[in-house]
């Protein structure tokens, strides 16, 4: 019986999954290129009146106090699309994506697939402060979807390929591909089995070997700092608190900003213009503040900027990026949140001893990230991935962590999960084994099983196995083999019939019944899905042979195990 056990539960459907991956790796990165030359397009077009997919920022245009239109000229258009197309593009991509894994069993639309780039470069290329992180990351998620729904995969095999091309997309844009499936275990996959994590990996380390075709290889924001000395461990707590704190007030700031547009006597569909207004207006006073940021975010990286500066550039970036997102807009939150931790850190950096302003930038980036997110390991392997600073990582482990902690006590959900459980929908994001996933059917199931000879009268059935103290259900045998089972509820008006009991008894086919090396959990789900709170045990499909029963109480026996574990403090003996 042991010999059965494994340590993974994986079958040969992990090498077509594989091979898909590898395809959605591929299609998603090309997705990621469209999606940012139509940011290049759309920016020329906004701000220069030019055809071009030249890389331009908006702030270096000529237009004056004009450019105050040009945000709001894309708000417009974007409200007009999600009325009319989709308004499944409202939002900044990842909570839609873990509402459809979650809740929807993984499906998506074309209509997403095609409209979400479509809005985002039309937002981000207009001035709207965002990154292309998230647009790709729903992007990547409904390419997935679809060609799953294509070839009739199950629900989790949808979730597979869904979570396989938002990860890809992620790496084909940042050249991150360690940090995606990292992102994918914190909060696509909601779980970590090879089933889901090794087809996840493949598609992001095929995007990250096929974005080098289009763009540079290396970090994108390439960093060294010199190693940290003792000093900082003290500086990573403090820089953590503020980190928190910060990642805090700007989750509630946002969701705060939703309610106020939620009160506006006006169709949601002219909210992205409303706030597209204050980002022509914050682009007005900072020219720097619209648009993605990555020449930003390197600056603060590399102490560029002067902290009077940066601080009022910062001050108006979170402004707008708050108001423009908060109108339900679509955008990303990945590059404004890296912005605004690194813009920390460079003001906190002349008040923290151990470490250069750069180390503090980057810390802050990753623990203002992480705690946002709720996903601290995803943001301390981003934050490497972005420069290439391995000396930085111990501090950038403490400050994230520390600062996640802040958020984990402070909040009850994150940036990602309150926007859907505004929707009246809960997301619980802690990992832990199940402990039916630790047993097997051999290890819960009665071994002395009474069962039924089907020729027994029903009279004689109901008398003998149904008295105040029987059980609900009982096996039903014919020649030696399971053949049924019979259940009080059905037996029930038959009670003086003569006739064979079988005929009253519920049949099991091969595929109904259990089998010993099965986990726990694959029983309760059968039993569930077949309505019965008993099920028998059989040596096998072929043969049949009843050699024990599974009841529900059987499964909840080793539940007072792990309620022991939780509450109970113990003593050293």
């Amino acid at each position: 019986m042991n010999a059965a056990r494994r340590d993974y539960s994986v079958d040969r459907r992990l090498l077509p999954m594989s091979g898909m991956a590898l395809l959605i790796g591929a299609v998603s990165t090309a997705a990621a290129v469209v999606l940012l030359d139509l940011i290049r397009l759309c920016t020329n077009l906004f701000y220069y009146q030019t055809l071009s997919l030249a890389e331009r920022a908006p702030a270096g245009h000529a237009l004056g106090p004009w450019a105050i239109a040009a945000p709001v000229a894309g708000g417009l258009l974007v409200g007009l699309i999600a009325r009319y197309g989709s308004d499944k593009i409202r939002g900044h991509g990842i909570p839609e994506a873990m509402e459809a894994i979650l809740f929807g069993q993984s499906r998506m639309s074309p209509k997403v697939a095609l409209l979400k780039p479509l809005s985002s470069g039309i937002v981000i290329g207009s001035g709207g402060p965002f990154g292309a992180e998230g647009p790709i990351i729903m992007t990547g998620g409904s390419l997935g979807s679809l060609l799953a729904q294509r070839l009739h995969l199950t629900a989790a095999e949808r979730k597979t390929l869904l979570v396989a091309g938002a990860c890809a997309g992620m790496t084909a844009v940042f050249g991150t591909p360690v940090a995606a499936v990292l992102l994918a275990v914190e909060l696509l996959l909601f779980e970590l089995r090879p089933r889901s994590l090794l087809p996840v990996a493949l598609a992001c380390a095929c995007a990250g070997f096929l974005r080098t075709l289009c763009f540079a290889a290396g970090p994108l924001f390439p960093l060294h700092t010199p190693p940290a000395t003792l000093a900082a461990l003290g500086s990573c707590l403090l820089a953590g608190l503020a980190c928190g704190g910060l990642a805090a007030l700007l989750t509630w700031g946002l969701y705060r900003v939703e309610d106020g547009f939620g009160k506006l006597r006006l169709h949601w569909m002219w909210w992205p213009a409303l706030g597209g207004l204050v980002v022509g207006i914050g682009g007005w006073l900072q020219p720097r503040a619209p648009g993605v940021g990555y020449d930003v975010i390197g600056d603060l990286l590399n102490s560029r900027l002067l902290l009077e500066a940066a601080l009022a550039l910062l001050a108006v970036k979170a402004v707008i990026w708050l108001l423009a997102l908060g109108s339900g807009t679509s955008g990303g939150v990945l590059a404004p949140l890296l912005m605004l931790g690194a813009g920390l850190g460079a003001a906190l950096a002349p008040a923290l001893p151990g470490g250069s302003p750069e180390l503090w930038a980057l810390a802050c980036m990753a623990g203002v990230l992480g705690s946002a997110l709720g996903a601290p390991i995803t943001a301390i392997v981003f934050a490497f991935g972005l420069t290439g600073d391995g000396s930085a990582l111990l501090p950038l482990t403490l400050t994230t962590v520390v600062a996640c902690g802040v958020t984990a006590l402070a909040l009850k959900r994150s940036i990602m999960t309150e926007k859907i459980a505004r929707r009246g929908l809960h997301i619980h994001r802690e990992y832990s084994v199940d402990p039916l996933e630790r047993l097997q059917v051999a290890d819960v199931m009665t071994r002395e099983a009474v069962a039924i000879d089907g020729a027994t009268p029903a009279a004689d059935a109901w008398g003998t196995f149904f008295g105040p103290r029987g059980h609900n259900g009982y096996p039903v045998l014919r020649d030696g083999r399971v053949v049924g089972l019979l259940l009080r509820r059905r037996l029930q008006g038959a009670e003086a019939s003569r006739q064979p009991c079988v005929i009253w008894s519920e049949p099991l086919s091969p595929s109904q019944v259990l089998l010993a090396g099965m986990s726990a959990r694959h029983a309760a789900g059968r039993m569930a899905q077949l309505g019965f709170s008993r099920l028998p045990v059989v040596d096998g499909p072929d043969s049949m042979r009843l050699i024990g029963v599974v009841s529900l109480r059987d499964l909840l026996a080793n539940s007072h195990v792990l309620l022991h574990e939780e509450t109970v403090r113990e003593r050293l003996r």
